[in-house]
């Protein structure tokens, strides 16, 4: 068997780590086959409907087409016509008609309809998962649904509560929760009245460049190329991306030339494969952000103090300048450079002994003990254990509960942890993505069940933010607009249990016959169509 033959077995890529020397000569993967090793453990379901992490991301953004979404090639220049090939929106600003691109077909061979798309965004809506906030904060209800998003003939109305900027909604029809799937197919999986929930958790129904081959969770996902893409065929005829936890394992796969590329490596590791022979690195600044927040349930964890003092016990220089060089720059703000609105204030520092005063303040006791969730990655593992240390040093004592990101996120959704360490990507290029997700909690209660929202998770009342940003997301002037997504951090920096501490670089190392390749940079999906080897 060959070493890339192999590779395409369960166990070789764990098996590969206890390789110690190199092969004489390195193996090559096949021309049209791209393999990527990258940690895709976050995945919980492939329905559009439901998919909220992101690794489930980079699969939806390739296997299911939007009515309007971003061009890979041309990410700075917005969204793009997709299955809609053109819009209008009515004088009163609350109905965009579009009209439905001619021609297109899902991977079934079904085409695609304006049935299809009202089809798409009802379910979301009506299904009500995680994801679920990004359509029904424009009014759509499963009582209403079928009265607000409507098709007559090849073109699709829908009909928001009030006026909302246009940018706003098209931005969010970019969401993973945009995807069409086809009715069809779908339906005729349906289990229970579940509208096929429960088969797309682990197949798909789309319209893209790819069609899912297979998913196995914790181990790897299989694509293969659609012919019949609009754009095109994909030069990649199948994409691999399998789960490599270790950055260390994927480097060496990577020298071995059994994969194409490496999308987890640390510092260390980039550092040494700068020079090897056959790779490069390329950067690409993404809009994920990565936090701790407190639970607002915590007697403690919850006065003002203690959230101040959380602020100043990062050593978020130590950080950026040793385990996390090259990949993360200091950002403190809920929405990431390069979004309208986005600020670049930084006022929080490293400082023990301003700690220790507001905790004293606070009459926080000697000896509290919390727990905090983190994900099994290597970076998180280790800015959790430098704000252990310094956790110490004023007198509590953090303990660290390690899961996969299926277990801890389960955990976090529920409000079962003290201190939750973790990433956010936004859902599309638009100041509300983040704002509506830390700061805007309309219901706190418990039977709200908006896990969705950042703020309900750390059951954070956020006041006046709430109101706020619901007044934000309907001005029509980008400077204004942008003014009051500032004013809203601003105050959100001093109240909020958030300490957003890093904005990531990512790098990924590929072999340097790979052209084409595009993290998403900040919309934080992979797009495979356009690379080329």
């Amino acid at each position: 068997m060959s070493v890339f033959s192999k590779l395409l077995t369960g166990a070789a890529l764990s098996l590969a780590v206890a390789v110690t020397s190199a092969p004489a000569t390195l193996a090559e993967t096949p021309a049209n086959m791209l393999v990527i090793a990258h940690r895709i453990d976050d995945i919980t379901t492939l329905d559009p409907a439901e998919s909220f992490e992101f690794a489930g991301a980079d699969v939806s953004r390739n296997v299911y087409m939007k009515l309007v979404n971003f061009d890979p090639a041309d990410l700075a220049g917005g969204y793009q016509p997709e299955v809609a090939e053109s819009w209008t929106v009515s004088e009163d600003g609350t109905q965009i008609t579009f009209v439905i691109r001619d021609g297109l077909t899902f991977h079934s061979g079904n085409p695609v309809t304006a049935e299809d798309v009202v089809f798409s965004l009802q379910r979301a809506v009506i299904l009500n998962k995680t994801p679920a906030f990004i359509l029904t904060q424009f009014g759509f209800t499963p009582e209403n649904v079928a009265e607000t998003i409507k098709a007559d003939g090849n073109t699709v109305t829908i009909t928001t509560d009030q006026p909302y900027a246009t940018s706003f909604v098209l931005n969010c029809l970019t969401a993973t929760i945009g995807g069409i799937v086809d009715k069809a197919t779908v339906m005729a999986n349906e289990v229970d009245g579940d509208m096929g929930n429960t088969w797309l958790k682990t197949n798909t129904a789309g319209s893209g460049a790819y069609s899912l081959v297979s998913w196995k969770p914790n181990e790897s996902v299989t694509m293969q190329s659609n012919p019949d893409y609009y754009r095109g065929a994909p030069a990649m005829e199948r994409v691999i991306v399998r789960h490599v936890q270790e950055s260390a394992s994927q480097r060496l796969l990577l020298e071995r030339g059994d994969i194409d590329i490496a999308r987890n490596l640390n510092p260390e590791d980039i550092a040494g494969v700068t020079d090897a022979d056959g790779i490069k690195i390329e950067d690409e600044l993404k809009g994920r952000l990565m936090y701790v927040s407190l639970n607002q349930n915590h007697p403690e964890l919850s006065k003002p103090q203690v959230k101040e003092a959380f602020k100043y016990l990062v050593d978020y220089e130590g950080m950026r300048d040793s385990f996390l060089k090259g990949q993360y720059t200091i950002h403190q703000n809920f929405l990431p450079q390069t979004y309208l609105g986005a600020s670049s204030d930084a006022p929080f520092t490293y400082d023990i002994e301003k700690a220790k005063a507001l905790l004293a303040e606070a009459g926080i006791p000697e000896g509290l003990e919390i727990e905090v969730g983190v994900r099994e990655a290597q970076e998180r593992i280790e800015i959790a254990q430098s704000l252990q240390n310094a956790l110490a040093q004023v007198g509590i004592k953090m303990n660290i509960t390690l899961g996969t990101a299926k277990q801890i996120l389960g955990r976090y959704r529920a409000r079962e942890l003290d201190v939750y360490l973790g990433a956010w990507g936004p859902d599309y290029p638009d100041p509300q993505t983040n704002a509506g997700t830390f700061a805007y909690n309309p219901d706190n209660s418990v039977e709200a069940q908006a896990t969705g929202l950042l703020a309900w998770r750390n059951a954070w009342d956020t006041g006046g933010l709430t109101e706020k940003t619901a007044a934000a997301v309907t001005e029509n002037d980008r400077d204004t607009r942008a003014q009051m997504y500032m004013d809203i951090q601003a105050e959100f920096r001093e109240i909020s249990p958030f300490v957003i501490m890093f904005q990531q670089i990512e790098q990924s190392a590929q072999r340097d016959n790979v052209t084409n390749f595009s993290t998403g940079q900040a919309i934080t999906a992979a797009s495979y169509w356009q690379v080329t080897k």
